[in-house]
């Protein structure tokens, strides 16, 4: 047995107990959140001390072009890749026994590559650990099953269920309508099994076709590698029953978008105890000033949460998307939510994220947010009480106000990483411009299977 074989994790191992393990695929997600990387035979993979990408993985936008950044010439220099084998799993919708490996990224002499998405994540985080504290995480999956979509000119359509009907809108929490595609819903639960993933709970959400995926409570990186994963796991569950799963924020014209929700607490890395709640219970001044950091921040990385001309499509008001960041418990039409919960529970809800962007970043620039709302004791706004679609908007709504907030947030991108935003808005001021020369069929073309 090779010696990588003992740093896999369980599941891994039980994957390919007794079989002759074939291929090893080593992966990253780029900029956008899609997997980039090299697959080998494992024997290769066994013997191998090195591996390589260059930096242009992630200079290049959704629609394959490239970015330059100003100030550094456009070399393409190795940057190497070191397995992380913590997330080892099956890839099982393979013909043969593969592993997927997510590698961290270094450059020549060692050091962290700072544009990379993981590790524009792990800098945050680290972060909070510098003040003795440990971010928790639970993201919230919502995805679109639809016909299959060949031509970018073609309007998307559901998916056609097992019963010969089209599937039906507004049917949310119906457990009739998931069944439609219970076959699809059996391979997700499966692969997941296989590569070792829990799922808290599956669901059909309001729109023709559409899913939420919960997932459990934990460690931002690892969720965010879970997400990453579980992008590609649906998309192959789906393609064997002859149909799409799509990411995009706003797939279909008049029904509800796609949000990747983040539940937000921060727990004492000494004791365990949620920094948000008293001993007797009640809220503590810090729960105040994360929501305020969230509040103020916010607008400024909305480019990240919402990365794509298609994201704001999304915010519409009664469909189910905030339109401000306005606060409150168990209230769902606003951008940030309480919900309900005991004190150890005590948690914040942002529900301004699409489904289309990439994980790692998405999760990053909210904690950073709330990150700087504990170091400046920002004070939220009142709680808002009523429909906050009522309310006024408060932050962008097209993608170019956002990109010009991004880069002159100096707070948030001292908190990111100054290279990683500078490479960030320049990847996006390419798409954007390209954008701007198409209507519609570029973000069908683009973003349809891709985000």
């Amino acid at each position: 047995m090779s010696d990588f074989y003992q740093h896999l994790p369980e599941p891994a191992l039980a994957y390919i107990e007794n079989r002759k393990l074939d291929e090893i695929e080593c992966i990253v997600g780029d900029l956008a959140g899609v997997a980039r990387g090299k697959a080998m035979p494992a024997s290769k993979f066994a013997t191998q001390a090195q591996f390589f990408l260059p930096n242009s993985i992630f200079l290049q936008t959704i629609a394959g072009d490239w970015a330059d950044v100003e100030g550094q010439a456009f070399t393409e220099p190795d940057m190497t890749l070191v397995p992380d084998f913590s997330t080892a799993c099956a890839a099982p919708w393979t013909a043969d026994w593969t592993l997927q490996i997510i590698h961290d990224i270094q450059d020549s002499q060692g050091a962290p590559v700072p544009i990379a998405p993981r590790n524009v994540l792990k800098h945050v985080i680290a972060q909070y650990e510098a003040m003795g504290l440990t971010p928790i995480v639970a993201p919230e999956m919502e995805f679109y099953l639809v016909a299959p979509n060949t031509d970018p000119a073609k309007a998307i359509e559901p998916p056609m269920g097992r019963s010969g009907r089209r599937a039906a809108a507004r049917q949310a929490y119906s457990m009739s309508a998931i069944d439609e595609y219970g076959k699809v819903i059996d391979d997700i639960y499966d692969f997941a099994e296989a590569m070792g993933f829990d799922i808290d709970g599956i669901l059909q959400e309001g729109g023709a076709g559409q899913i939420e995926l919960n997932m459990r409570h934990g460690d931002p990186i690892k969720l965010a590698d879970e997400i990453f994963y579980f992008k590609r796991l649906i998309r192959e569950a789906a393609l064997r029953h002859g149909i799409y799963a799509t990411f995009m924020a706003k797939p279909i014209q008049d029904e509800p978008g796609s949000a990747m929700h983040i539940h937000h607490s921060v727990v004492n890395s000494k004791t365990g105890a949620n920094i948000f709640s008293a001993p007797d219970g009640s809220a503590t001044p810090e729960f105040s000033h994360f929501i305020g950091g969230m509040q103020k921040h916010l607008p400024a990385v909305i480019a990240i949460l919402a990365p794509y001309v298609n994201s704001y499509r999304r915010f519409v008001p009664d469909l189910a998307a905030p339109i401000n960041l306005e606060w409150a418990r168990d209230n769902r039409t606003t951008g940030l939510r309480v919900p309900v919960s005991g004190p150890e529970a005590r948690r914040v809800e942002n529900r301004i994220a699409g489904m289309d962007c990439n994980p790692y970043l998405a999760i990053a620039a909210s904690l950073a947010c709330g990150l700087l709302g504990l170091q400046e004791r920002t004070e939220p706004a009142p709680e808002f009480i009523g429909e906050a679609y009522d309310s006024e908007a408060t932050f962008p709504r097209t993608f170019g106000e956002s990109l010009d907030l991004f880069t002159e947030a100096d707070s948030v991108q001292d908190v990111l990483g100054k290279d990683f935003c500078k490479t960030y808005n320049a990847v996006k001021q390419v798409e954007y411009a390209a954008f701007l020369q198409e209507i519609s069929p570029w973000e069908r073309e683009h973003l349809l299977m891709n985000v």
